[in-house]
């Protein structure tokens, strides 16, 4: 009776463990996780790069709703073709990356979610925080969840990768950022695309 009980606890552990969501790490050391963003007015058009991404999200495969995290995004790692439109677009007039460091998603929550196979696709609720202002925003996501394929990134480490992929928009005036500029230089709207890869060693 003893070696069956025994038996059933550690049979649960393992499905426990098994069960379990991972915790996926999106900082990396290779800058290839990165978020284009694109303002497109009728006198300029203005697209740059932030690479200086990082973050955790928990993900369980056997239940993708469940899915919670926070991405963070260096504001002084966004670039641009022109090194004087840099200088000003992290300057105090713009984003003010001295003051305002950081642009962070939190998840809240996920609605509309549809998996098939390894990829889930979401309508994803959340903080959006930049320029010391936080909106909740919802954004179409899909995450592909990649079993033992942290080797294809890190042959060296064993575990999973977890991909996000977004695109959505958002107004430079929802979070006072330069609202005088007029809209025929700069766009009020600003496309952000994320392409995001997390691993979850074992």
């Amino acid at each position: 009776m003893k070696k069956t009980a025994l038996l059933l606890v550690l049979a649960g552990l393992n499905y426990a463990a098994i069960a379990a969501p991972s915790s996926f790490d999106f900082k990396d050391p290779k800058t290839v996780n990165n978020v284009v963003f694109r303002t497109d007015a009728p006198l300029e058009s203005i697209n740059g790069t932030a690479t200086g991404i990082s973050g955790t999200v928990t993900f369980d495969p056997a239940d993708p709703a469940a899915t919670r995290g926070k991405i963070v995004v260096e504001a002084a790692s966004l670039h641009v073709p022109n090194p004087i439109m840099e200088k000003g677009l992290q300057s105090d007039s713009w984003l003010d990356v001295a003051k305002y460091p950081d642009i962070t998603f939190e998840v809240s929550g996920l609605d509309h979610v549809k998996t098939d196979g390894d990829k889930t696709t979401a309508d994803v609720t959340g903080t959006f925080s930049l320029h010391g202002v936080s909106n909740k925003i919802t954004v179409p996501v899909k995450m592909t969840f990649l079993k033992d394929r942290l080797k294809d990134r890190f042959p060296k480490l064993q575990g999973d990768l977890l991909v996000l992929r977004a695109s959505f928009t958002i107004k430079r005036s929802d979070y006072g950022i330069n609202k005088a500029k007029f809209e025929d230089k700069v766009s009020d709207e600003i496309q952000l695309t994320l392409s995001l890869a997390g691993q979850s060693p074992r």
